[in-house]
Order: structure tokens, then C-alpha cells, then sequence
């Protein structure tokens, strides 16, 4: 991934605000535990789920069973937004990710992922790889279809004194939009 170009929204932020750093959004998306995922049903209509998901390879990745509605969603419309920060006015960064979902059936690739869900979340999230897909290790059974998410745009809404909106953009690679 190539460095982001970032500006500062001056319309939405506060005269002593500066652009949050690309750094900075990153470690949120890294350290975030719980992410909103807005994928578009077939007729059209966003369909908005809360899912764990993991920054690697700069990338988001999440997981779905392949029955699941965001998975039927995938199949029709691979564009995607995800949402992580806090509820709270005075403090915090939200950020906003939007980009396309691309299934992942690397098994090495999911082999790292695996082990990027045990560790961030002290093993209470762990998945075999069969099949190009996730296996539960417990709770349901059945495959975890995984997607990863490349940034096409990032926003950053630092919240409080000063509050700010930043802009983080990439660029283009060769076939696809951004």
C-alpha cells in the first residue's frame, strides 16, 4: 500500500484543528476490537452488522458464514464501508473505511489471518483453515468465508477540542475504481 494522501476537511473542523496522521488512523483500525460493517442488498438498501475484524497487510479482513446476509450481499456488490471509534462528543477518533470486499482463499494468507484473530483477542477468536475458508475451532460449525478490505478512502473524525475531519486517499491501482 502506498502512503495516502491526507488533507484536512476545513468546512467540518475546528480553526486550530490539524489533519490526523495516517500513523494514527492506522493504529485505531489495529487496535480496534469491534467494527461496523455496511454492506448493499440486492434491492439496494444498506444492510449494517457490528463484526471483530483484523488490520493486516493493510488491509481490514472480517469473517461471515457463507448463509449469512452480508455474505449474499458479497456475492452481488463488493463495496463496503466499515466504521470503528467510540460514542462518546468530547474524545476519540472515529474512522470510516471504504473499499471493496475481496474474498481470501490463500490458505497461507489465512493461516497468518488465524493467527492474527488468536493473538489480538487473547485466543477467544480461533480458526482453522480448510478449504480456502476459516473452520470454527468452537462454537459454530461450518466455514467462515474471509474478505479483505484495501482502502480506497479513509476518514478520520477527531472528536473534542479540537475537533477535525481528515481525508485519507489512494491511489488507484491498475483495474479498479476508487
Amino acid at each position: 500500500m502506498t502512503t495516502p494522501v491526507t488533507k484536512l476537511d476545513h468546512r467540518y473542523s475546528g480553526p486550530d484543528a490539524a489533519a490526523t496522521s495516517w500513523a494514527e488512523t492506522r493504529r485505531v483500525l489495529a487496535e480496534a476490537e469491534l467494527f461496523w460493517l455496511t454492506t448493499v442488498r440486492a434491492d439496494g438498501r444498506p444492510h449494517v452488522t457490528p463484526l471483530v475484524a483484523v488490520w493486516l497487510d493493510d488491509a481490514l479482513h472480517f469473517c461471515t458464514g457463507p448463509t449469512e446476509q452480508k455474505a449474499s450481499n458479497l456475492a452481488a456488490n463488493r463495496h463496503v464501508i466499515l466504521t470503528t471509534g467510540c460514542n462518546g462528543w468530547q474524545s476519540g477518533l472515529d474512522v470510516v473505511v471504504e473499499g471493496d470486499a475481496v474474498q481470501v482463499s490463500d490458505e497461507a494468507r489465512l493461516r497468518r489471518l488465524a493467527g492474527a484473530w488468536t493473538t489480538k483477542w487473547d485466543g477467544s477468536w480461533q480458526f482453522q483453515v480448510r478449504g480456502g475458508s476459516f473452520q470454527h475451532m468452537e462454537g459454530p460449525a461450518g466455514p467462515a468465508l474471509v474478505f479483505a478490505v484495501a482502502p480506497a478512502k479513509v476518514l478520520a473524525f477527531a472528536k473534542g477540542s479540537p475537533f477535525s475531519h481528515t481525508t485519507h486517499r489512494f491511489a488507484a491501482t491498475p483495474g479498479t475504481a476508487r
